[in-house]
């Protein structure tokens, strides 16, 4: 669901996305953690009418959006980037808005887990979705997802892709996460289920409510969370340091090598699930 129509006289350039982000990883032991946190959702075609004294694009704001945060991370024009990865892998169903959704910098810093592009076609109907994955270590990676057949993309839609890149220092770079998108009229969520070799190991949602992005919602969020991008990665060490007393398996920087039973679980990249993942030309 595109939330620029879900009422016809509501059509902002951005939406402030204010809820939680959950993990949970389910063995060898038992680790949850929920923290609260809030989004921008930007439309990338207008994204200049953004700029403002308290929301700076491309400049320092205390909230700011900058492009080389994204995408190709040179500066240019996300959008025109953007359609152009969704040209090349041929998802010319999605012609028409496109989303991005990251943590803002919050007085000039930002750290951004993942960012959610959401690629739509004219009718407003969901159908492609980006994530673009950071890691600690400075590494990136970009999984571009799509339906069967481009199909629109719904809350019952599973969008599969191999793991790739080496995110955690808890666990190995094998197996496959399954993303789902799930909206309303006044709200969003987007889950990710990591499965490794040997079944469901992570589950991670973020989600929250949908308001128009404006002077007053976002400095209701600042006030609310001044620290937010810092506490992102203060958090990200805290529970490191939390599974390390677990005694989880630690691998390190580098990635350990993939078990030989990763190769069935590789479906994403055979084109079996009921989606498919594509390479973008940035990583």
């Amino acid at each position: 669901m595109n939330p620029a129509h879900v009422e016809a006289n509501v059509d902002p350039a951005a939406w402030l996305l204010t809820g939680q982000v959950m993990h949970e990883r389910l063995r060898p032991k038992h680790h949850h953690f929920v923290y609260p946190v809030f989004c921008v959702r930007c439309d990338l075609d207008r994204l200049a009418s953004l700029d403002s004294g308290w929301f700076g694009v491309d400049h320092w704001g205390p909230l700011s959006l900058y492009q080389r945060d994204h995408g190709p991370r040179n500066g240019n024009d996300l959008a025109t980037w953007m359609r152009a990865q969704l040209s090349a892998a041929g998802i010319e169903a999605a012609d028409g808005k496109i989303w991005l959704q990251a943590f803002p910098r919050v007085f000039g810093y930002a750290f951004n887990p993942v960012s959610f592009w959401f690629c739509h076609d004219r009718g407003g109907q969901l159908r492609a979705l980006l994530a673009e994955v950071r890691n600690t270590f400075g590494d990136r990676h970009s999984y571009l997802l799509s339906a069967v057949g481009n199909a629109p993309i719904t809350a019952e839609t599973e969008l599969k892709c191999r793991k790739v890149l080496h995110v955690s220092p808890f666990c190995r770079v094998e197996g496959s996460y399954e993303f789902r998108v799930r909206e309303t009229p006044n709200s969003a969520l987007v889950s990710i289920d990591y499965h490794d070799v040997d079944g469901l190991l992570i589950r991670t949602a973020l989600g929250g409510r949908l308001k128009p992005l404006t002077r007053s919602t976002a400095l209701a969020a600042l006030i609310r969370q001044p620290l937010l991008t810092v506490g992102v990665v203060a958090r990200i060490h805290w529970q490191a340091l939390r599974l390390a007393l677990k005694k989880a398996p630690f691998y390190g920087k580098h990635p350990a090598p993939a078990r030989t039973a990763d190769a069935p679980t590789d479906r994403a990249a055979a084109g079996q699930p009921s989606a498919a993942a594509r390479p973008i030309s940035s990583d």
